[in-house]
């Protein structure tokens, strides 16, 4: 991670209000599925957030496993930062917009 991404993360604990208390939960339904985030719980300890998730998302949906991540242990990047995701060089070529584009183009020589 260079120094500009480094400026660019934030820490959710910063963002959301009493962010120690909330865990985010993710799900997997099967084990050749990838961990899907379903929802939060409050709870004062990682153990107790697991209870309560799967009282919560695993009560009547098949799960194989969850996942409980405290938001203060989540590092993400700004809203305003967007453009860190901007390919650095044109590549618009691969989409299938493109292809269209060209043949309009080719059909007006």
């Amino acid at each position: 991670m260079d120094s500009r991404q480094r400026a660019a993360a934030v820490n959710l604990g910063d963002v959301v209000p009493e962010a120690a208390s909330v865990f985010a939960v993710f799900r997997q339904d099967s084990k050749a599925e990838p961990h899907v985030h379903v929802g939060d719980v409050h709870a004062p300890d990682p153990e107790m957030a697991l209870v309560l998730a799967k009282e919560q998302f695993a009560r009547r949906d098949p799960c194989v496993n969850l996942w409980v991540v405290r938001y203060t242990d989540i590092t993400a990047t700004r809203y305003e930062d967007a453009d860190l995701f901007a390919p650095a060089t044109d590549k618009s070529y691969r989409f299938g917009g493109s292809y269209r584009e060209q043949q309009r183009v080719y059909r007006r020589r």
